[in-house]
C-alpha cells in the first residue's frame, strides 16, 4: 500500500500510472474508518483500476472548536483496516499545511439553499467547509467515482450539487448506511461514546423506524411533535433537530405529494456527543 502526505507526490505517481481509460475511484473520510467506510472502499475497488482513499480531519468544517479537538485520530489504526480490505490502494493522508497551504479559510458557496437545512442551520458555516475541501480533493485526484456514505445524506446532496455547478467531471455514488447491531448508524464519533451510551442510543434509530411507520398516517408535524415528546422522556439524550424533508430539495415537508420521495432526519446529542441519521419515509 502506498501512502502520500503532499499532494504534488499523489498527483505525480497517479499521473505514471494513469492509463487510457483507466478510472480512478475515490473515498474521503475523516478517518477514525468503521465497516461503512470499508464498504465504501470495497465497492471503489470493484468498480475501478486505481482506488483513493483520503484521510484528513477537515478543520473548516468544524464550527465547535471541542469538537475539532476531541475529533479521532487513529491513521495507524485506520491503515489496518484498509490493508484488511486491500494492499492495492493509495492513501492520501496530508497536513492541513499542504492542502490549504498557510491559509486555513473556507471559500463560499452556493448551493441553491441546499446549505440553508438542517445541519447548516445548526452548524454556521459547515457546508462552505464541506464545498472547501471536497472540491480541493477532487482537483487533486481527480476521480473518476467519488464515494459516500447515506448517514451524510445532506452532505451527498451538497457534494452533487457542487459538482454540477462547478461542472466537475466526477461521477458521485450514494451508498447506503451501515449500522451496528443495534441499529445505531456507524460513525467515527460513535468511538467517543461508552458501551453503555451506544447500547441507549439504538432509540434513535427506533424513533426513525417508528416515525416511517407513522409517515402517511399522520402529518409531518404530528410526527415531529411525537419525536419532540421521545426525546423529552429520554433526559439522557437532546434532540437538536427532527425533520420531514423533500429528499432532492431538503425543503421541510409541509404537504405529502405522491411523485416526491422524503426522508426523516434527525441530530440528537448524547452526552456532548452529536450523532446524525436519517431514513427514507417512501
Amino acid at each position: 500500500m502506498l501512502i502520500f502526505n503532499r499532494q504534488e507526490e499523489l498527483k505525480k505517481h497517479l499521473k505514471s500510472i494513469s492509463e487510457e481509460n483507466s478510472t480512478i475511484g475515490f473515498v474521503p473520510t475523516m478517518g477514525a474508518l468503521h465497516q461503512g467506510h470499508l464498504s465504501l472502499i470495497a465497492k471503489s475497488i470493484a468498480e475501478n483500476q486505481i482506488t483513493v482513499i483520503s484521510i484528513f480531519v477537515n478543520p473548516t468544517q468544524f464550527n465547535n472548536a471541542e469538537d475539532l479537538e476531541k475529533y479521532p485520530r487513529t491513521l495507524d489504526a485506520d491503515v489496518l483496516k484498509i490493508e484488511s480490505v486491500s494492499k492495492n490502494v493509495i492513501v492520501f493522508a496530508p497536513s492541513v499545511e499542504d492542502i490549504y497551504e498557510g491559509n486555513t479559510v473556507s471559500a463560499s458557496f452556493d448551493f441553491d439553499g441546499l446549505e440553508n437545512q438542517m445541519e447548516g442551520k445548526h452548524r454556521p458555516g459547515h457546508f462552505d467547509g464541506v464545498g472547501t475541501i471536497v472540491k480541493r480533493l477532487f482537483e487533486i485526484i481527480n476521480p473518476t467515482n467519488a464515494y459516500f456514505g447515506e448517514k451524510d445524506f445532506q452532505q451527498l446532496q451538497i457534494v452533487k450539487k457542487m459538482v454540477e455547478k462547478a461542472e466537475m467531471a466526477v461521477n458521485v455514488m450514494g451508498c447506503p448506511i451501515f449500522r451496528e447491531e443495534n441499529g445505531l448508524a456507524m460513525s467515527s464519533r460513535n468511538e467517543r461514546l461508552s458501551a453503555k451510551q451506544k447500547e441507549e442510543a439504538s432509540l434513535i434509530y427506533w424513533t426513525l423506524k417508528s416515525a416511517r411507520e407513522k409517515f402517511g398516517t399522520e402529518n409531518a408535524q404530528e410526527i415531529t411533535d411525537w419525536v419532540t415528546t421521545v426525546f423529552e422522556k429520554n433526559p439522557d439524550f437532546k434532540l437538536e433537530y427532527f425533520e420531514i424533508a423533500d429528499e432532492q430539495n431538503l425543503l421541510p415537508a409541509t404537504e405529502i405529494k405522491k411523485d416526491k420521495k422524503y426522508r426523516a432526519f434527525i441530530a440528537v446529542f448524547v452526552s456532548n456527543i452529536r450523532l446524525i441519521d436519517n431514513i427514507l419515509l417512501n
